[in-house]
């Protein structure tokens, strides 16, 4: 597979010292790669740091045949944004805006992915309900959906199953493993290690620096990851 995404030597530094130092891994197309590690451990620097919202302070970040742009990103929701009140409908067409910042108007095109997308995750039902009025797994389904106007290439999410009941989470799990399995790239920071190392192929697991990288079989054998696994731990 083809490398999209390559992080190398990247550090980034505030005032109270480092988020994150010396990252160095490869993002492949297909790729299905869960962060993990304590809170404060780099893990939404990172991230945003792939998004061009922070700017290392060493190293660099390379995309092949990928623009910054054409990343889709479901951060975690706060409670304002999940009292949003607007249409389903309206929601996922927002997330069109990527493919052409400087028209300031939907096309009818824009129109047809949005209902193809709104379709592809069963959320026809509610396509004209207000989003503040759905469940927390429809409103992540709807949230894929819109991440989808922006792209058919790569997902980025933090923490997508915060506040899910296990039902609800166990099946955002599964529309991302189709997704994975239709070619799409799905990075995601995760609390919850007994998932990762389910669904992803790949782990990255960190505390500023990175302290594994590599096939999710070689973590679940790796001491930090027969630990975390072994201990029942979430991090």
């Amino acid at each position: 597979m083809s490398t999209i995404i390559s992080c190398k030597n990247v550090s980034v530094k505030y005032d109270s010292g480092f988020a994150i130092k010396d990252i160095s891994f490869n993002i492949n197309q297909g790729d299905y790669i869960c962060i993990v590690g304590e809170n404060g451990s780099g893990k939404s620097t990172l991230m945003k740091t792939i998004l061009g919202l922070i700017k290392p302070k060493e190293g660099n970040i390379e995309f092949t045949g990928l623009k910054q742009s054409e990343i889709g990103f479901i951060p975690q929701q706060t409670v304002v944004q999940r009292d949003f009140p607007t249409s389903v409908f309206e929601v996922v067409l927002s997330g069109c805006q990527n493919r052409h910042k400087f028209l300031p108007f939907y096309s009818k095109k824009d129109r047809e992915t949005a209902k193809e997308n709104i379709k592809r995750f069963s959320a026809e039902d509610f396509i004209h309900k207000s989003y503040r009025d759905l469940s927390g797994g429809q409103q992540q389904r709807v949230l894929l959906a819109r991440a989808l106007c922006a792209t058919d290439k790569i997902l980025l999410l933090d923490e997508p199953v915060t506040g899910l009941d296990p039902m609800m989470a166990n099946e955002l799990y599964s529309l991302l493993d189709t997704l994975n399995r239709q070619g799409i790239t799905v990075i995601m920071i995760s609390h919850d290690i007994s998932s990762a190392v389910k669904h992803a192929d790949k782990i990255l697991h960190m505390r500023t620096s990175q302290v594994f990288w590599g096939k999710t079989e070689d973590y679940i054998k790796s001491e930090i990851g027969s630990f975390m696994i072994g201990g029942g731990e979430n991090v």
